[in-house]
């Protein structure tokens, strides 16, 4: 494949080849759909955060309770004692007849009061902590029951928003396709333009006997070849659009440096909203499917840029796409990424399109 020169472009504010207000319905619907999806992240991000402290806040009340029978059964035997000392004077006077001296016995009585004390405060404390994780529970629940209700409300909005894009690109490729039409009208016209005066120049040369001091005026120049339909299915979520672009793109680019990153482009394809074939198509013009970087990773002569990755630069080409020159290739495009040639470059990306 012949190497072309890179273009060197850099992403404008806008430069879309449909029409303002479709336009503004897929910039407003790939905006609604960032925006949804962060928060559907965050909602699901959020959800299993919550369950991962549900489950950790029921292993330590399961524990506690666990705990809690063998501490009271020592405090029973400790009061069952005391009781027993205090009902019964001959468990008092054996307890002072086996002890060796006044000091032993008091020392015996303050053990088994303190023994008793001592498994009192654990049972408390074990109650406490019971009731406080009780409460964590119950405050557990009702924080997963609001994230359940944002995850909810963001799902819906994402689909939402998914189906405006949708219908956003699905008239973007109805524009496309009319657009193709009008350059093919105009293409033939051309030449019959110029079939018709050349006719009429060589007719009056003959009857004149003399030759045009110039030479006739070139018609306008139109692209000869177009891109196709890309036939991308919008409707389908998206695992189901990179499972069907995914392969296509890594055949296409087999044996390139760009081999194996037919998924990236497709998933900045569904991300962004751009036909999947556009991007490849240009890395194959520019520089023959970044064979020929002039800058590391810069596949697409897209300004000054350099990035760390395939991916990276992928993500970055395929979203000024989307929002510097439109949904897919068109003769307004060509011109706003490659001035100077701007035809000869429509042509080459709309053969490399079709072959995709």
């Amino acid at each position: 494949m012949l190497l072309a020169v890179p273009c060197l472009v850099s992403a404008p504010p806008s430069a879309w080849g449909i029409t303002e207000e479709t336009e503004a319905k897929i910039s407003d619907a790939q905006r609604q759909i960032e925006e949804s999806a962060a928060a559907y992240d965050a909602a699901v991000a959020r959800l299993a955060e919550l369950e991962q402290q549900t489950a950790d806040n029921e292993q330590r009340i399961a524990e506690l309770e666990e705990e809690l029978p063998e501490q009271q059964e020592r405090s029973d035997e400790a009061v069952t004692v005391l009781y027993k000392m205090n009902r019964e004077g001959r468990s008092l006077i054996n307890m002072v007849l086996a002890s060796e001296s006044i000091t032993d016995f008091l020392v015996r009585v303050d053990y088994l009061t303190r023994y008793q004390d001592r498994n009192l405060e654990a049972i408390r404390a074990l109650a406490a902590m019971r009731e406080e994780l009780e409460a964590t529970r119950a405050s557990l629940d009702a924080a997963r029951a609001e994230a359940e209700q944002q995850q909810a409300a963001a799902e819906s909005s994402l689909a939402a928003a998914q189906q405006a894009r949708e219908e956003a690109q699905r008239q973007a490729q109805e524009e496309a396709r009319r657009e193709r039409e009008a350059q093919e009208a105009a293409r033939k016209a051309a030449e019959e333009a110029a079939a018709k005066k050349a006719a009429e120049e060589a007719a009056a040369q003959e009857a004149e006997q003399e030759a045009p001091d110039e030479e006739a005026e070139a018609p306008e120049e139109v692209p000869s070849t177009s891109a196709s339909d890309d036939g991308a299915d919008w409707s389908s979520d998206k695992a189901s659009f990179v499972e069907q672009w995914a392969p296509r793109i890594n055949r296409y680019l087999s044996g390139s440096p760009l081999a194996g990153t037919g998924e990236t482009f497709a998933s900045a394809a569904w991300d962004y909203g751009v036909d999947p074939r556009w991007s490849p198509a240009i890395s194959a013009v520019e520089s023959s499917k970044g064979a020929a970087c002039f800058r590391p990773h810069n596949a697409w002569g897209w300004g000054n840029a350099s990035w760390g990755s395939w991916e990276e630069a992928i993500n970055a080409h395929v979203s000024g796409l989307a929002r510097g020159y439109g949904y897919t290739l068109s003769e307004s495009a060509a011109k706003k990424y490659c001035p100077p040639n701007w035809q000869h470059w429509y042509d080459r990306c709309a053969e490399e399109m079709n072959s995709i």
